[in-house]
């Protein structure tokens, strides 16, 4: 099991800009497909975006050309730069990992963070 912390959330004016981070630990993280997830309420949570050990990424198309994910192997830590952000990307975002690259259900991922707010207001 690997244990996934989240910072970086906030309020932000529509527009604007946050990075999230995550820092990764136990099990063999470093080996991990990381990734983030998001839900606002009322809904149900919807995968934002994963990056591979090796550096691939892969994004929804809600957010393909304003997001970049990216990670730090060294000091196993995933960011997510958001850019241009609406008002629906307003949610709680989650830190996940997974052994395999390339999932988007939420039940392919097996560890969670606790998540952290990003308000956009408009």
């Amino acid at each position: 099991q690997v244990r996934l912390v989240e910072s970086g959330g906030g309020l932000v004016q529509a527009g604007g800009s946050l990075r999230l981070s995550c820092a990764a630990s136990g099990g063999t993280s470093s080996s991990y497909a990381l990734g983030w997830f998001r839900q606002a309420p009322g809904k149900e949570r919807e995968f934002v975006a994963a990056v591979s050990w090796g550096g691939a990424t892969y994004y929804a198309d809600s957010v393909k050309g304003r997001f970049t994910i990216s990670r730090d192997n060294a000091k196993n830590t995933v960011h997510l730069q958001m850019n241009s952000l609406k008002s629906e990307d307003t949610a709680v975002y989650f830190c996940v990992a997974d052994r395999v690259y390339g999932r988007r259900a939420p039940s392919d991922f097996g560890s969670w963070g606790q998540g952290t707010q990003v308000t956009v207001s408009s």
